[in-house]
């Protein structure tokens, strides 16, 4: 009855047999529902990653069935959570397939391939750039992740800036939140927003990106290093894919002169962004380099997170933050929870 919410048939029966006989162990339960011991104790591992069984608070070693009222609304939200997961996964699939065909022709230089064109070094990307900025006709989107901009590179940008605020191209520009740490890039973006310029900031962003006209899309070949080579792509279906993914990501990006606003549960979009990273396993270092911080900030970020709910490791963050509504129930953390049950 309940495989649409994800249980299989045992860990059902298995739920269904705790909340009828709370005091049953791993052998009662496999004697009463007829299967061998190891089924169980697979449903028990289901049951507690979708938290509809806990460990005893009378009883140490136990675990009891979560009443039906509050495991059913669990079940269902996290199906929702589900749905709103795979959309995000879509739209990061986005970035990823343009990130795929970038490294192709970067590996395939001497490849005709319809729709992609290939640009080796800084000069030969910045050349290209200045030309496509000379043709943009009506917009253009930049993704600029990394934190603090390189001097040289917004001093280089400042002319084709002018000339396309003066025909009045649209200028959409998101950064990350850590770019607020550095005065040269504020100072830079600040300037831009006053000739008109629209510029927000998201905590963490996918790749580097131009779109010039929704028509013309170039992308590093690495994101790790925007300067070795590019692409420059004009498929229909591809940049109709980045530019959905973009303005997804500045609908929810944060205009640069205003405060950062908290959501309905008291999170900014950066803790919100390191619960999610901590949930997926991601290291201090891993999450410092996603939100272009240092790795002493990222630590603090988690530390104050982890202290704010009163978790003593990441897998007990992982649980609380699912039941404060920090993180969807699928992003949980995973752990055996047959062992604690008395068999």
């Amino acid at each position: 009855m309940l495989g649409t919410l994800g249980l299989d048939a045992t860990a059902e029966a298995a739920y269904r047999a705790m909340l009828a006989r709370p005091r049953d162990g791993v052998s009662a339960l496999a004697e009463r529902l007829a299967v061998p011991e190891a089924d169980i104790r697979r449903s028990l591992d289901t049951l507690s990653e979708l938290a509809l069984i806990r460990p005893s608070y009378e009883r140490d070693g136990e675990l009891c069935a979560v009443s039906p009222e509050v495991g059913m609304e669990l079940l269902m939200a996290r199906q929702q959570a589900e749905l709103t997961a795979q959309q995000l996964r879509i739209e990061a699939s986005r970035v990823a397939a343009a990130q795929l065909i970038a490294e192709f022709a970067d590996l395939n230089p001497a490849a005709s391939s319809p729709g992609v064109e290939q640009l080796v070094g800084l000069d030969e990307i910045r050349t290209r750039i200045t030309s496509l900025a000379h043709g943009v006709r009506s917009e253009l989107m930049t993704f600029a992740p990394g934190g603090g901009q390189r001097p040289d590179t917004m001093e280089a940008s400042k002319p084709n800036d002018l000339a396309l605020l003066g025909r009045g191209v649209r200028m959409r520009t998101l950064y990350q939140d850590s770019v607020r740490n550095s005065l040269t890039t504020i100072a830079y973006a600040t300037w831009l927003s006053e000739l008109g310029g629209g510029v927000r900031t998201t905590p963490d962003l996918p790749t580097r990106l131009m779109i010039f006209d929704r028509t013309t899309a170039v992308i590093p070949v690495s994101s790790d290093d925007s300067a070795a080579g590019a692409v420059v792509l004009t498929g229909h279906g591809t940049l109709t894919a980045l530019c959905a993914l973009f303005e997804n990501v500045w609908a929810d990006a944060q205009p640069l002169g205003a405060s950062q606003e908290r959501d309905e549960i008291g999170l900014s979009a950066q803790e919100s962004t390191v619960i999610r990273l901590l949930a997926r396993g991601l290291t201090d270092e891993a999450i410092a380099k996603r939100l272009a911080v240092s790795p002493r900030t990222a630590r603090r970020l988690a530390n104050g997170l982890m202290e704010r709910l009163g978790a003593c490791s990441r897998f007990e963050f992982g649980v609380r933050a699912v039941q404060r509504g920090w993180l969807p129930s699928t992003e949980q953390l995973s752990g055996s929870a047959a062992a604690e049950l008395h068999g």
